[in-house]
């Protein structure tokens, strides 16, 4: 019993926090400016000193490339809703979900790396409302430093400003999960179906990373590489899945074979209808749906190419919620009676 005069204390529940990587609040050049910055600006993304980058970036890159991106996002913006398809497919996703559980017992909120709903604000709503154990989702199948130690970096910058911190799981990267490999077997099954496509040979296209990372210890091509494997060891022959990577920036290296590279050598082989997937992504994106779905489709064509699929990600659809469910019941087990 606690005293009258006692402070309000909600009633104890767990929280879920579905965190992407994120996405700007509109396609203008204000809007595209302060995600870039924000985006850019993390060491986790651009390991270059910041007295080296910090005057490439504010003195070129975010002059000319909010106009540019702005037009590119413009291409695959949901007017309707006024959102990019990324924040809509999220913040579905974490809908969905929510209604698979007591919101008395869990709470589930979807978050963004960069851009809105920040991290840290959404941590702070769901310990208000009595979330004193909290599991963090980051929704990258495959690790990187880039993209999941970005996520926990923010995670954790709110707790050390915390007095009273929440209890914290983190979901561990499920590139080799049979839950996550059956969910893309699903999903490209019923996209084949639909279409009527009897192509065997199913491109993996990965957003990728400078080499120097991988050589420095990141593992992320690592996880894409047998993400890939298992997709083959799945289907025992019946497709052919091959690996590549897009989405390079600047003139170093980044992990091959670029798209590009594997159009080119499809062509070579006489392979003139190009399907396409990317399992590193859990909802589609810019870098999907502009970048691959129709850059990609342009290029193949003018490469010689006759036809072009590309394989929609795991999104909000019925497959993607049951495996995230699954996940999440797995990581909460001693929490969640």
């Amino acid at each position: 019993m606690k005293p009258d005069n006692h402070i309000f204390i909600p009633e104890k529940k767990i929280g879920v926090l579905m965190v992407n990587l994120g996405t700007p609040d509109n396609t203008d050049y204000v809007s595209m400016w302060l995600y870039l910055r924000e985006f850019l600006s993390d060491s986790r993304i651009i390991e270059l000193t910041r007295f080296l980058w910090f005057p490439i970036l504010f003195l070129i890159i975010l002059i000319i490339r909010p106009k540019k991106s702005g037009k590119l996002y413009e291409k695959i913006w949901d007017k309707k809703r006024n959102k990019s398809p990324l924040k809509v497919f999220s913040e579905s996703v974490a809908e969905k979900l929510q209604k698979q559980y007591d919101k008395k017992k869990v709470e589930i909120k979807n978050a963004m790396n960069y851009g809105n709903p920040k991290i840290k604000d959404e941590l702070k709503k769901l310990m208000k409302r009595g979330c004193e154990k909290i599991l963090i989702f980051p929704m990258y199948p495959q690790y990187s430093a880039t993209t999941t130690a970005s996520v926990i970096d923010r995670v954790f910058e709110f707790l050390k400003e915390t007095r009273w911190q929440p209890t914290i799981r983190v979901v561990p990267p499920y590139f080799d999960d049979p839950l996550y490999i059956n969910a893309l077997k699903l999903n490209m099954e019923e996209h084949l179906r639909k279409k009527k496509i009897k192509e065997k040979n199913i491109v993996c296209s990965f957003h990728g990373i400078p080499k120097k990372y991988f050589l420095k210890g990141d593992p992320y091509h690592c996880h894409c590489a047998k993400t890939v494997r298992l997709l083959n060891e799945k289907m025992k022959g019946k497709y052919i899945f091959q690996m590549s990577f897009q989405s390079r920036f600047g003139p170093q290296e980044w992990l091959r074979p670029y798209m590009n590279e594997k159009m080119d050598e499809l062509i070579k082989q006489k392979k003139e209808n190009m399907v396409i997937m990317a399992p590193g992504f859990s909802v589609d994106c810019l870098e999907t749906l502009e970048e691959i779905k129709m850059e990609g489709e342009e290029e193949f064509l003018e490469k010689g190419g006759k036809s072009f699929s590309y394989i929609d990600c795991l999104n909000d659809s019925s497959v993607a919620i049951k495996m995230y469910q699954q996940i999440i019941n797995r990581e909460l087990l001693g929490w969640l009676k």
